[in-house]
């Protein structure tokens, strides 16, 4: 069983824009109404609607701040595979 502080997940959106988003949430599904309607990160706000095209598993805080690190640093091209590889399930 997972405990409370192992609830968290980062996700990879991709925006209508054409650009991807990488973020963590506790509730992705939650997270992404939020982008879409306007209350979410100052960069979604002008790029909805966003959908979800990868998430990871669940794990503590402290290592999913780490991995939303290491997808951000990866050229556009590369971070779904970079999410995937390093914690994560395709959606």
């Amino acid at each position: 069983m997972i405990n409370a502080d192992e609830s968290w997940r980062v996700y990879l959106a991709k925006c209508a824009d054409g650009s991807m988003y990488c973020g963590i949430s506790k509730d992705v599904p939650a997270r992404i109404e939020k982008h879409n309607s306007g209350k979410g990160a100052k960069y979604t706000r002008s790029r909805r609607p966003l959908e979800v095209v990868a998430e990871s598993s669940k794990m503590s805080k402290s290592d999913a701040l780490k991995l939303e690190a290491y997808v951000k640093k990866q050229p556009a091209s590369e971070k779904t595979a970079a999410l995937l590889e390093k914690g994560g399930k395709g959606t």
